[in-house]
């Protein structure tokens, strides 16, 4: 490991760059950061840097609750990088960027450690034979002084034409940081866009979206202009989404094709997206952890707010996508209902605890629905209406506080901060209107 650091460092000096930012996400959501001069990191690869657990129970306005494990002064982790993830940042010269996991003072694995608990949930994965592949849509909108910074119409190729050098900026800082984009688009929202990349391994995944996000970040600051990543920035309007998309494989096989499931699922396929669906409800608190994630959540806006399903439906919470008959990578799934208030690890491996538990049970689909849900009255051969899902985090926790899976996978430690953190949210935000709620947080992520 010294060796590798060392390694790491010397290249990291001949491209002129100084610190390396460690990062690892919050149960609020919040990216946070310790950062260290190259000099220092085959020292900090070895023995990492000191941080607090009490980080875990932080609130998205910074102030701190308890949890029955985590909370107070007491106690020192270690931030251990993971220099495999080691990135040159494109637009924060002088930078690098490394994720890390977070263990004890005796360098035990630290059982509120987010990524290692999607670590974790995939290794379980792999030992069932099951390698997955995940990616995020990270979706923004950019203000100037306040306004949005484009007024072309949504998906017009006039906002790209008013910010094309900032979008081009975008897209090369991504690239050059060996990020594989897909798509870079206008959005719905007037100054809103979104970018697509490519699927990776579950924790890459989650990793990709936290240096997407800072990519954007930086390169907006650059352009004078402010990103908005949160759930929602004007009341009543589309929010921005946080989409997972997500494939199963076995031996290069993808399991979501050339089945005699659902249009073309295999057995195994099915019974994993099963057991998301009917987690959904639960995993909303996981995925939609804010109070202003339920400002988005609204019927007829691609939100994805019914426990339901549906082949290219983006109503259905659950999206199932065939992709072309000669593009074996194409058949995917996308849980619609998340959003970028989320920790992306505490998705991916939610997601995947959910999965195995309907492989477990060797879950069956209900049957797809077509059109958009809100309009469906049960009387159609589809069978009965969806049901919706919940529309308030208090909801969506109870869900959360009754689901002995989330528990197990999670871990007591882990799991009570999540809770604890969304029940000191609820309270925080009681009282206040949807556009208060808004304003305090569209910033934050």
């Amino acid at each position: 490991m010294r060796w590798e650091a060392r390694a790491a460092a010397t290249r990291l000096t001949a491209g002129d760059v100084h610190g390396v930012a460690l990062t690892w996400v919050d149960n609020a959501g919040l990216t946070r950061v310790k950062t260290v001069p190259v000099a220092r990191l085959a020292q900090v690869a070895e023995r990492g840097v000191g941080m607090s657990p009490v980080f875990d129970v932080y609130l998205v306005d910074d102030s701190m609750t308890m949890s029955r494990h985590v909370g107070g002064p007491d106690g020192d982790l270690r931030l251990i990088p993971d220099l495999g993830r080691l990135t040159v940042l494109a637009g924060q010269p002088g930078w690098a960027w490394a994720p890390v996991d977070r263990h004890d003072q005796q360098g035990r694995p630290y059982p509120g450690c987010q990524r290692l608990f999607a670590r974790r949930m995939a290794a379980l994965a792999a030992e069932r034979g099951i390698e997955l592949r995940m990616g995020f849509e990270t979706e923004w909108i950019v203000q100037r002084d306040g306004a949005p910074a484009c007024t072309g119409p949504a998906y017009g190729m006039a906002r790209v034409a008013e910010l094309a050098g900032y979008l081009d900026d975008v897209m090369c800082a991504l690239t050059d940081q060996g990020v594989e984009v897909l798509q870079l688009h206008p959005e719905y929202m007037a100054g809103q866009f979104e970018v697509s990349v490519a699927p990776s391994d579950p924790v890459g995944a989650a990793d990709l979206a936290v240096l997407v996000r800072e990519t954007v970040r930086s390169v907006s600051l650059k352009h004078g202009l402010t990103p908005l990543f949160g759930p929602a920035v004007v009341a009543g309007g589309v929010g921005n989404g946080g989409h997972l998309h997500l494939s199963l494989w076995r031996e290069g096989k993808n399991l979501c094709r050339d089945g005699g499931g659902p249009f073309g699922m295999t057995a195994g396929s099915e019974a994993f997206l099963a057991g998301v669906l009917h987690a959904l409800p639960a995993l909303l608190a996981i995925g939609a952890p804010s109070p202003a994630s339920y400002l988005r959540l609204e019927p007829s806006r691609w939100a994805g707010v019914f426990q339901c399903w549906g082949l290219e439906n983006r109503e259905a919470a659950l999206r199932f996508i065939t992709g072309a008959p000669d593009d074996p990578d194409g058949a995917n799934a996308e849980v619609k209902c998340f959003d970028p208030a989320a920790n992306p690890y505490l998705v991916v491996g939610s997601v995947i605890a959910a999965g195995l538990a309907g492989l477990e049970a060797r879950a069956v689909l209900p049957a797809p629905v077509q059109g958009d849900p809100a309009a469906c009255d049960g009387s159609s051969d589809a069978g009965p209406a969806p049901e919706r899902l919940p529309r308030t985090l208090p909801e969506a926790l109870g869900h959360f506080d009754r689901s002995d899976m989330l528990r197990e996978a999670l871990g007591e430690v882990l799991f009570e901060a999540v809770a604890a953190v969304r029940r000191a949210e609820i309270e925080l935000f009681d009282g206040k209107s949807p556009q208060e709620i808004a304003d305090a947080t569209c910033g934050r992520f």
